[in-house]
């Protein structure tokens, strides 16, 4: 049911309505915007912080440049919310009837508005660059913007794009949003030379942008609406690359989120009465704790560790470690390729660096996790979160882990299926000096479950719980499916430990004794831990039935859908295996 029918945003159809408007019409859309995030957010989480702080400049746009026809590449486009309103998507948030009806991210399967499916950062400037030169070529004269920042101008692949974009011919414009953050606060020399540019109101001699060819503005307010407008009307049409430096605010208009940044970038659902969160804390140990707790213990005990995250310390909660272990910490922005080839560098002196990965952002630092890490064969100790089959977006799904570790020469990569199982191999790990290994943090696992723990992970040997006639083989978090199939059908039991050394010893005995063998796992099919499984049992007398996820992008949909779709439920594997004897 829509309460706000009486909103200015009820009469927004598209960018062809935000033109008709007056500046006072504009600003009041500006608040009835930054309402209906905040009151989105407050149901069911999103992003808050970044959205509230681009309004102004997003109306701007709308009000200025021709969109579709004049195309703005979103970096991350997290904060793409306000967009969404003025292009015919209000309703997802004026009605919470209807808050499904959008996915969070730029999505040109959702509208003609979006120009690409875009979730992680520092790609909007190569992007534009590519669409700049293809527009010259077929005699086109459209405006191409790339609006970049919280923090992604740390991101190797902007400073690749940027150094593209200075020497195009023509029309190319370069928004930076900057509002001193990404996720946690800003880190590194690119801050340094960006608070320079605000300092002097765009006036410094030291300015990069200049020095790389770039007509630099700077607009001071960038949630100023009549100077949003005056800017991108001095830059629509230009015939050569600008860019356009805009100092914001994140988390304008809701307090909580101006003076608690990190804690409002991304938000659970919470009470709009206090900002507190709807769900109640966990009070037990989790993956994050116990692991915050070895490594504090190893440090205590005199070992060389530095934690490493790619500006995302929320997602390990590394708040209190980075206070109270400063010289033990070290945040490289957003920028994961950065943060694997700190890490190598880091243990070719000697040192243990304990890398604090999410799956989903990963994929960014592949090349790293294989040049720089495998091929040296260096002890780099890494923990990888978010690992599983989820309701993300298509851009962030953490599905993809196990196929980019698994497959490269020297990793070894563990899975543990309890927390007490998760402590004994991060101590392992930082204690072995021969190979890199990545731990796969579980996720809804119970404490214990009584298995004899591990100590020694050198050579991998499975823990076989014996039945009859089937065995299953449970990775990781998916031990817990594993356990209620084979308390169903009578079968064996096995915890794995590696998602990718196999106990060749194990399954040469499982085979023998068994006629049907079931792996189970987290994550996605092709070039998985079942597929492994499968290949090697490939001339064995067994028949191997592999379950996960099929390789596509799921977009939003929910968990329960997916086991469904891929045969993931304790029923259907139960009647599979049986229609298989």
């Amino acid at each position: 049911m829509n309460k706000h029918k009486d909103f200015l945003l009820n009469k927004i159809t598209g960018p062809k309505d935000v033109k008709k408007l007056s500046i006072p019409e504009m600003e009041k859309l500006a608040q009835e915007i930054r309402t209906l995030i905040v009151e989105k957010d407050a149901a069911e989480g999103g992003h808050l912080g970044p959205d509230l702080g681009i309004v102004e400049a997003t109306i701007a746009y709308h009000y200025v440049f021709d969109a579709p026809k004049d195309k703005l590449v979103w970096d991350i486009s997290h904060q793409t919310y306000p967009h969404k309103m003025l292009t015919g998507r209000a309703k997802a948030w004026l009605d919470p009837d209807h808050y499904e009806d959008v996915t969070p991210y730029s999505n040109p399967d959702e509208s003609p508005y979006d120009y690409y499916a875009v979730g992680h950062t520092s790609t909007s400037v190569a992007l534009a660059t590519g669409m700049a030169k293809a527009r010259d070529l077929m005699g086109q004269r459209e405006n191409i913007i790339a609006l970049i920042g919280d923090g992604s101008l740390t991101g190797g692949l902007a400073f690749e794009g940027l150094n593209n974009a200075a020497i195009e011919p023509h029309n190319l414009v370069v928004v930076v949003n900057d509002n001193q953050w990404s996720i946690d606060k800003n880190v590194g020399g690119v801050v340094t030379s960006l608070k320079k540019l605000r300092d002097s109101n765009g006036q410094t001699a030291e300015n990069p942008f200049k020095a790389m060819g770039f007509d630099y503005r700077y607009v001071a307010d960038g949630n100023d609406l009549s100077a949003m407008i005056d800017a991108f009307k001095a830059v629509k049409d230009v015939d050569h690359p600008i860019l356009l430096h805009i100092n914001t605010l994140k988390g304008k208009g809701y307090e909580p989120a101006v003076k608690d940044e990190e804690a409002h970038h991304w938000v659970s659902p919470f009470n709009l009465e206090d900002d507190q969160p709807l769900a109640a804390e966990n009070q037990k140990p989790t993956s994050n704790s116990v692991a915050l707790n070895v490594i504090k213990e190893q440090i205590d005990a005199g070992q060389k560790i530095m934690a490493i995250n790619a500006a995302i310390p929320g997602v390990f909660n590394l708040d209190e470690f980075k206070n109270e272990y400063p010289a033990n910490y070290t945040d490289v922005g957003i920028a994961e390729q950065e943060s694997v080839a700190f890490a190598t560098g880091f243990a070719k002196e000697g040192g243990i660096p304990v890398l604090m990965e999410n799956s989903t952002f990963l994929q960014r630092a592949f090349d790293q996790l294989s040049h720089d890490t495998a091929a040296n064969d260096l002890p780099v100790v890494m923990l990888v979160a978010g690992g599983t089959i989820s309701s993300q977006s298509k851009t962030h799904l953490g599905i993809f882990d196990q196929v980019m570790i698994s497959n490269l020469p020297n990793w070894i990569y563990l899975a543990p299926t309890t927390l007490v199982e998760e402590k004994a191999m991060l101590e392992w790990a930082i204690k072995q000096k021969k190979h890199p290994v990545a731990i796969k943090v579980p996720s809804d696992v119970p404490e214990t479950d009584h298995q004899t723990v591990i100590t020694d992970y050198s050579t991998i040997n499975y823990q076989v719980k014996p039945g009859k006639e089937v065995a299953v083989i449970g990775l990781g978090a998916f031990y817990q499916l594993g356990e209620k199939v084979a308390n169903k059908i009578g079968a064996t039991l096995v915890n794995p430990l590696s998602a990718n050394i196999l106990d060749e010893k194990a399954l040469d005995q499982l085979a023998a004794n068994h006629k049907v063998i079931v792996t189970l796992e987290d994550n996605i099919l092709d070039g998985g831990f079942g597929q492994k499984i499968a290949s090697y049992l490939g001339n064995k007398d067994v028949k191997v039935l592999n379950y996960g996820q099929n390789r596509v992008y799921t977009d939003q949909t929910p968990v329960a859908e997916i086991y469904q779709q891929n045969h993931l439920t304790l029923e259907q594997i139960v009647a599979d295996v049986q229609k298989s004897l």
